[in-house]
């Protein structure tokens, strides 16, 4: 009778009372951030959570290479990273959310449908149903920020990374290191250069449009989307780096390369996240 799977059990470790400590601290400084008191808590949690990924991944790493995996572990990773997945998916289903609601029903309403007369006529007599909203009940001002510009060419260059990754695990599938490493290597630029525009976009609208997260409705979902995704598209970015100086200390392998795939799958659901907000956001 053959054995059952071994399934790795790790050592007792100090990394998720680190990890647990680390995200109170973050949690309790960024309220104090907020409040404009205290800043060094907050960056004390973060710097806390990035010693805390930096070990815990580490040590993984290790485990990995010195074949402590099974089997049974890979499917463990495999099925984590996609329920990881779609706790990002409702994360940006519901800015998404605010975003259609706003359009779909705040902004119709306070103009005077469904027989909202009274509110229309008496507290708001001059506001137009439109989108973006160029002047809000309050009487703030904003201006749109024009979709064939920079974000096209983010498009772009979002649309074209996820074929040069593509590329990169093919030549990893078929052992070609070097070849491999260039594709993911032309990646890694790619989302920089995103990233790179971006900041120059935020410039450009907080300089020159007067756009702002107290811009009204348009301000604040408008930043939260596209800051959120620019969050997850920095972590791309490290993860992708990481993962280029992995294949170059040759740790993987053509069958035993999971942490470049995970990277991959988390990769293409930030661009899929940015063709949405492409249309949503800045084209329609």
């Amino acid at each position: 009778m053959s054995e059952a799977p071994r399934y790795y059990v790790p050592h007792t470790s100090k990394w998720p009372i680190i990890g647990s400590s680390s995200l109170f601290v973050a949690a309790f400084g960024t309220a104090s951030f907020i409040q404009g008191d205290n800043d060094w808590v907050f960056y004390t949690g973060l710097g806390l959570l990035v010693f805390m990924m930096f070990g815990w991944f580490r040590d993984v790493v290790a485990e990995s290479v010195n074949g402590m995996m099974s089997g049974l572990m890979d499917v463990s990773y495999r099925q984590s990273m996609a329920w990881f997945i779609v706790s990002e998916v409702f994360f940006f289903g519901a800015f998404f959310g605010a975003l259609f609601y706003a359009r779909v029903v705040s902004v119709p309403w306070l103009a005077g449908s469904s027989n909202n007369l009274l509110t229309h006529t008496i507290l708001h007599p001059n506001f137009a149903d439109t989108w973006p909203l160029f002047m809000t009940p309050g009487g703030t001002e904003t201006e749109a920020m024009g979709a064939w510009g920079l974000p096209f060419i983010n498009t772009l260059i979002l649309v074209t990374s996820s074929v040069t990754v593509t590329f990169a695990h093919w030549a990893l599938k078929k052992s070609e290191r070097i070849v491999a490493g260039a594709w993911l290597a032309l990646t890694v630029g790619l989302g920089t250069a995103f990233l790179i525009l971006q900041v120059v976009e935020y410039m450009h609208a907080f300089s020159e449009l007067g756009l702002s997260l107290g811009s009204g409705i348009y301000g604040s979902t408008f930043f939260l989307l596209t800051g959120f995704h620019g969050f997850h598209v920095t972590m791309g970015t490290i993860m992708l780096a990481v993962m280029l100086l992995r294949i170059f200390s040759g740790h993987f392998t053509k069958d035993h390369h999971f942490a470049f795939e995970a990277t991959s799958w988390y990769w293409h659901f930030v661009d899929v996240v940015w063709l949405f907000l492409f249309t949503f956001v800045y084209w329609f």
